[in-house]
């Protein structure tokens, strides 16, 4: 029973919350917050691999997937942060690896910049990395944006949230044999979870890609200072994060191991057995109970 996924909701912050979880209560946790346009959905398939060693811990954001969109919210990436501290310490969890994909990624940073010592290790996985120069030619078209008045850089946003860029972002870069193992119930059960409030939501995060840069600094210090345990995974055929993010990090983590694997932004659902596997072998050496 411990490696089912069991599915529960549970009240933090005030805020309705859904979060899926696998694994033993006692176990060493992994915790896993979830990118864009996406939910804990995207953990599925690999908790229950790993679930017989780890504790598992993947919820559902405010204003995504199952879990409410309250009106009162600061839905940027330092609310997430700040919602997700909470949520652990709601849960009483005193350290745990991260697993960090997509936006993800700044978001989990910031629990590790505030308190490091929770933090066991990192899994990086086409994470939204902290490298300007490394970034994907994809993120050339948002920080075009930037330069255009407010009202015109929303109008721009809002033009690219639809049910096709939904498809094109788990689609990605991705080979026409890997594309068609894709399923469409990604792009099909996020867009229909999509109302018009979480619309606005997807648009001011997106915008708020340009804010996050200002953290891009003490997210490499955090990193260079405290050297954390980590793995990099990789799917290359990225538009967004290609080989050169990955390999950013060794800038700063050159004690990192790294995997490239012949896939693209959305590895678990394409080489889940290989992210479970390296995963595993990982956490083994580093943060076993």
């Amino acid at each position: 029973m411990d490696n089912l996924v069991r599915h529960r909701s549970f009240t933090v912050a005030g805020i309705d919350t859904f979060y899926r979880e696998a694994g033993r209560q006692d176990a060493p946790v992994i915790l896993p917050p979830h990118g864009y346009p996406c939910s804990s959905y995207e953990f599925r398939n690999l908790m229950p691999r790993l679930a017989d060693r780890w504790r598992l811990i993947a919820p559902d954001l405010p204003g995504a997937g199952y879990s409410e969109t309250p009106e009162n919210f600061d839905y940027s990436f330092d609310g997430y942060a700040k919602f997700l501290n909470t949520f652990v310490e709601a849960l009483q969890i005193d350290r745990f690896a991260l697993h960090l994909h997509d936006f993800g990624s700044p978001i989990g940073a910031r629990l590790a910049i505030w308190r490091p010592e929770r933090i066991a290790a990192l899994i990086i996985q086409n994470g939204d990395i902290p490298y300007e120069d490394a970034l994907g030619p994809q993120y050339a078209e948002i920080e075009a944006t930037w330069t255009l008045p407010i009202d015109e850089m929303r109008k721009a946003l809002v033009d690219g949230v639809n049910e096709d860029s939904f498809r094109e972002e788990f689609l990605n870069d991705l080979k026409p044999e890997l594309a068609a193992t894709i399923p469409p119930d990604l792009w099909k059960l996020h867009w229909s979870l999509l109302t018009e409030k979480r619309k606005q939501i997807a648009i001011d995060l997106i915008a708020g890609l340009k804010n996050n840069r200002a953290w891009f600094p003490e997210h490499r210090k955090y990193l260079r200072e405290h050297k954390p345990s980590s793995l990099i995974v990789w799917g290359p055929n990225d538009h967004y994060m290609p080989e050169k993010s990955a390999r950013a990090y060794l800038r700063d983590l050159p004690e990192a191991e790294l995997h490239m694997l012949d896939g693209g932004h959305w590895l678990l659902e394409t080489h889940r057995d290989d992210v479970a596997s390296l995963i595993r072998d990982f956490l083994g050496r580093v943060h076993a109970g």
